[in-house]
């Protein structure tokens, strides 16, 4: 059995100074500095922590707080001690948490300490014998229990193939479903970002990551944190974007990655300056689709190219135009080729290679690739084709150069400033609230989220509902992201000749909503 910790390979990464800066926080009360001495430290007591609560074998670690570094070592600690790392959206509510919890099963729950009075009723309710709190304030039972044990922890001998986490992504049935990675499928594809993306060791240089995205999904915790951990890489870390202080740390950094609407909120703030970009090496875009003029105005404000990639829960990264000028140009509207190890192929219905240019189903094979849904198997089969490939649920088309254009999605999947909403789950909801006979959610264009979730209903016979009645009755029940921006009441929905309703039809007819 040989050692595939994930853990292992980032710690073996860490500079030979142990002492240098690793992390500093540039939105705290005063600026913390983390070194990368603190960073193994730290990991260590919340492992030694983990360790000493007797688990089950790969046993859940459940967490829902707010965005920090302690955050960022509690999810290393989870890998050091063999464990299954599930971050869950801080948006998430009480009837998602359930869900989570109920499906999971996990063993321990994290929460920040300004929830524990509804999340811990509900862990102790799904049965989940362990629940801690972890503030941003690096306050929290976590750090407590934690602080009286040893600083030295020998991190848990794992295979490449075993699973280090979940992650819940959108389903069919508008029900989240858990897609399971493994060690492998994570540092694989660290490893392969890491030399197509150019990073500089400390002896070139050196790169700066400025992270400013969220760590409960694939772009923040495995993209930008394994990215910089893997290469010795100090990150200026910011709980939350704010374009103007984001900018005005720019100069200090060299990589920046972001989902569009952060690009967007960026061009729209005056400290955002072609000067202050000037050190930068790198600008990566992805959770969602960059529209073509944010790729062109970022080209002419900062005379920088956005690269823009492609990849999912599921897998991690697929594509990604090329950071190299001698590999080819990075085109707008485009997420580049496969990267090394991946194998994508576009078909047809009946699974049968697509012409170059043609358009059909995306699928995709490789290391990065997860394992299946957690407790899923009949999902999981159909996601997979005889021969192993991953159906993404994505439709798009290849060029005779190999590079890739996502044109839609087979499933009706909103990306709404790079989080994903299944319109079936907020139609659910939304046909329980009084007065709503049936409802249907689209997204459509919106300037600064890429898409925007908008909603149509057909009133109960004799009433009259009020959108925003309905918009601030949804909000008390499911993450902000997933309500809609609009509801509109119809008088019926557009429908085929067999009943269905016609999505397409509505979003023609929504189109505009958000035109400025």
């Amino acid at each position: 059995m040989h050692q595939g910790n994930l853990f292992t390979a980032l710690r073996q990464a860490f500079p030979a100074d142990l002492d240098a800066t690793a992390i500093e926080t540039c939105d705290t009360a005063r600026p913390l500095y983390y070194t990368w001495r603190d960073l193994d430290r730290a990991s260590a007591r919340i492992a030694n922590l983990l360790d000493f609560l007797q688990l089950p074998a790969g046993a859940r670690v459940a967490v829902q707080t707010e965005k920090s570094v302690e955050a960022l070592l509690l999810y290393l600690a989870v890998l050091r001690a063999g464990l299954v790392y599930l971050p869950l959206n801080s948006a998430y509510q009480a009837d998602e948490l359930r869900y989570f919890i109920g499906n999971a099963e996990p063993s321990v729950v994290v929460c920040s300490p300004r929830s524990f009075g509804w999340v811990g009723p509900i862990a102790f309710q799904g049965g989940v014998a362990h629940v801690f709190t972890l503030g941003e304030e690096r306050d929290g039972s976590l750090l407590d229990r934690a602080a009286v044990h040893p600083d030295e922890h020998a991190a848990a001998v794992r295979r490449a193939d075993d699973l280090a986490a979940i992650l819940y992504t959108s389903g069919t049935t508008g029900r989240s479903k858990g897609a399971m990675l493994s060690h492998g499928n994570l540092l694989s594809n660290a490893r392969v970002l890491k030399e197509h993306w150019g990073w500089r060791s400390p002896a070139q240089g050196g790169d700066v990551l400025l992270h400013a995205l969220p760590i409960f999904h694939v772009h923040g915790l495995f993209v930008a944190s394994h990215g910089a951990l893997l290469n010795g890489s100090k990150m200026l870390w910011f709980n939350r974007f704010d374009p103007r202080r984001v900018a005005e740390r720019l100069p200090e950094a060299s990589v920046f990655m972001g989902v569009p609407t952060l690009y967007t909120r960026l061009l729209a703030e005056p400290a955002f300056t072609r000067e202050r970009c000037a050190g930068m090496r790198l600008f990566i875009s992805g959770s969602a689709p960059l529209l073509p003029e944010t790729f062109n105005a970022f080209r002419e404000h900062t005379g920088h190219t956005i690269l823009e990639r492609y990849g999912m829960s599921e897998t991690v990264m697929l594509t990604s135009n090329p950071y190299r000028p001698e590999d080819g140009e990075r085109i707008a509207g485009t997420v580049g080729r496969a990267l090394p190890g991946v194998q994508l192929r576009v078909v047809d219905e009946r699974d049968q290679p697509c012409a170059t240019g043609e358009i059909g189903g995306v699928q995709v094979k490789g290391p990065n690739v997860f394992r299946g849904y957690w407790r899923m198997p009949e999902k999981t089969a159909e996601d997979f084709t005889a021969d192993l490939w991953f159906r993404t649920g994505d439709v798009g088309r290849v060029d005779d150069r190999g590079v890739l254009t996502i044109v839609g999605r087979s499933k009706d999947l909103i990306i709404t400033g790079g989080y994903n909403v299944y319109p079936a789950e907020v139609e659910a909801l939304l046909n329980e609230l009084p007065g709503v006979a049936e409802s249907a959610v689209v997204g459509v264009a919106h300037p600064d989220f890429g898409e925007g979730v908008v909603a149509a209903v057909v009133p109960r016979a004799g009433q009259a509902p009020d959108g925003a009645a309905l918009i601030a009755a949804m909000k008390a029940r499911i993450a902000a992201f997933k309500v809609p921006k609009r509801v509109f009441v119809l008088d019926e929905l557009p429908r085929n000749a067999m009943g269905k309703v016609q999505k397409n039809r509505l979003r023609e007819q929504l189109a505009d909503t958000f035109v400025r």
